[in-house]
Parts: C-alpha cells; structure tokens; sequence
C-alpha cells in the first residue's frame, strides 16, 4: 500500500471521480480510516451533526443509480443544443462502478436548541456536515482512492432511501473506490463545461469587487 500523500499534494490531487473507478471495493480498514477523517472534523458547538450511512449492497446501488439516471435525464432535456452536446460527453456518478456509496446526512438537532456559536448564523451546522464531507474526500485521496460526489437526485428520494426523517436530511451521496488513475485535469475543464478561475480573481481587499495584486503568498 503507498504511502499517504502530504496535504498540499493531496489537495491538488484531489478530483471529482466518475469514470475511472476499478470495480474494486474499498479495503474496510481503508474505509475506517477515512469515515475516522470526517469524524474528526470541527463542528459548531462540537455537535458533530453528520452521521455516515454506508451502501455497498449491489441492488441498492443499481435502485439508487436508476434514480440519478432519471434525474441526470431531465437536466440534460433543459440544455440549448451546444450545452447538450458537451454535458452528454460527461459522466456524472459512478455509483456502480465505485462499489461504495457513503450517504452523508445532517441532524440540525443535534446540540439541543442552543448551540454554542449557532445562534446568529444557523447555516454554521449544515457548514459543519460539509467540512466532514472535505475530509473524507482529502482522506480518500490521500489513501490513493477515486471520490465523486453525486447531486442529481431527489432529496426526498435519498432521504427515504436511507431513512432519514426530519428535521435529518442528507446532504450528499458520495461514490468512494479504487481507481486506475486520477487525472490532472478535472473533468468538466477537460470536457469544456468550465475552467477553474485564477486565485487573483477570488481575493479581495477590505471589500469584494477589491481585487489586489498582491500575491497570495504575501496576505
């Protein structure tokens, strides 16, 4: 097994996997670790409001990768002709092929009615699940493993699916298996979707709209 790659390498390294999963599922202990990852990440009020639900079971799978199919179809109806051509070139989960979906959810009632730090700004739990969701991914990567994060389904559908009831609801599905390689590009920069915009355009000074030429290095 090779060794885990430093952090600003991972960083880098990181993709939304889709294509390239092997077929292979993950190593459980490898799957510990990285669950153990999100598991350590800060939350408001230490509530730890995300719970993992993990699905390798090949029929729920291919239920649940119906489902993405469906709505992956009814987006692609609502795209002019040129945005059609480009998204059709795109793969946009790898439910099956991953062999791994871990289902992330988030209990904003978790800490009781008073959260330390939530008061004023409520979005701060649901920020706390996400900041989980990166570290599983950055972990992931790290352990030499593919990671895609599916969107296209019904929140209503998933939450049923994995038995989250309200005030619970998921947040993310996310696809986690060996891979035969990452790529250097990202997929929708490879596929002409979008590109990345520079560092330089994303820092402000004192006000947004206030772009400075200060390189980041000097902040």
């Amino acid at each position: 097994m090779p060794a885990p790659l430093p952090l600003y390498e991972t960083i880098a390294a990181r993709r939304d996997v889709r294509a390239e999963f092997t077929g292979d599922t993950v190593d459980e202990a490898v799957l510990a670790r990285i669950l153990e990852a999100g598991h350590r990440a800060p939350s408001v009020g230490n509530t730890q409001p995300w719970d993992f639900v993990v699905i390798q079971d090949r029929a729920r799978l291919d239920a649940f990768a119906e489902h993405v199919a469906e709505r992956r179809d009814a987006f692609a109806a609502g795209l002019d002709a040129e945005r059609r051509s480009v998204f059709d070139r795109i793969k946009i989960e790898g439910i099956r092929e991953s062999g791994t979906g871990i289902a992330v959810t988030y209990d904003p009632d978790r800490g009781g009615a008073h959260v330390l730090g939530r008061h004023t700004v409520e979005d701060t739990g649901l920020f706390s699940a996400v900041l989980a969701i990166q570290n599983i991914w950055l972990a992931a990567t790290a352990e030499g493993l593919g990671l895609g994060w599916v969107s296209f389904y019904g929140e209503d559908f998933l939450a049923r699916f994995v038995g989250a009831k309200p005030p619970v609801r998921p947040i993310a599905w996310l696809c986690v298996g060996p891979v035969t390689h990452l790529h250097e590009v990202p997929d929708l920069e490879r596929h002409g979707w979008r590109s990345r915009r520079p560092l330089s355009s994303a820092i402000h000074r004192d006000r947004l709209g206030n772009n400075g030429d200060q390189p980041a290095s000097s902040l």
